[in-house]
């Protein structure tokens, strides 16, 4: 890669991350189609991007264990089946054929602008209801192999689609589902990373934008409520649609 285009990579990684922490969510999915496109196959862009927003993620995750908004027995559960998910979705990515991961890179893109639009912080009196454990240990680990899977596949954390699931089916309050996300996704990440190790990852790419991730992140976070969060969720929704396209346009056209 040339001087501009990771120079490209380093001030996208830093804004996205930087607005992600602002809005409490990482955003790779803002992310993924430069780094798709940029890099030297979906998959090895896939890998890059996962291992990322996992980089950017444990940033976060550390301000959240200093809040003491992770929940650890949540998270033993949910970890391992996000972790054995990730790597199992790394390697289906890379035996794919390009054109196959592009289309559904560009699905998850597009639902994502959905549940983007749609993004709320959860409020006190969600996720109060307490399941029996079994029910925990099943829903939790559910939910985290299963976006673990896709997550790994399409190279995203997939916080957004994790966070109301948690609220909804683990029983977690707001606060510790938001920092158990976080923490959850960091591990996400390490195994979508471990996953794309077979099919290649772009390491130059991955080096630049998780430099530019981590510190973003944190400023981001510091400075949650000076904005319009709801317009700052609106514009993101409306480049992930236009981003979206434009990547099933090259899926089908090639």
């Amino acid at each position: 890669m040339d001087a501009l285009e990771l120079s490209a990579v380093f001030v996208w990684s830093f804004a996205v991350s930087f607005f992600g922490g602002l809005v409490g969510l990482v955003l790779g999915n803002l992310r993924l189609p430069l780094i798709v496109l940029l890099a030297t196959s979906p998959a090895a862009g896939a890998g890059a991007n996962v291992a990322i927003s996992g980089a950017a993620a444990i940033t976060a995750s550390y301000g959240h264990w200093r809040g003491g908004r992770i929940s650890w027995r949540l998270f033993g559960w949910m970890a391992p089946a996000s972790l054995v998910g990730a790597i199992g979705g790394g390697l289906i990515a890379g035996i794919l054929p390009d054109r196959i991961l592009l289309g559904v890179i560009s699905v998850v893109v597009l639902y994502g602008a959905v549940e983007v639009w749609r993004y709320r912080r959860p409020k006190e009196s969600e996720g109060t209801q307490e399941p029996s454990q079994t029910q925990l240990l099943l829903n939790a680990a559910l939910v985290g192999f299963g976006v673990g899977v896709l997550g790994g596949l399409v190279g995203l954390i997939l916080g957004s689609l994790r966070l109301p699931a948690m609220v909804r089916w683990a029983g977690v309050g707001p606060y510790a589902a938001v920092g158990t996300n976080v923490a959850v996704g960091a591990v996400v990440g390490i195994g979508g990373l471990v996953g794309h190790l077979p099919s290649g990852i772009d390491w130059e790419i991955f080096a630049v934008g998780a430099a530019a991730a981590m510190p973003a992140a944190y400023l981001g976070s510091r400075f949650t409520g000076r904005l319009d969060e709801r317009q700052l969720i609106h514009s993101i929704a409306a480049i992930l649609v236009v981003s979206g396209a434009a990547m099933a346009a090259q899926a089908i056209f090639g």
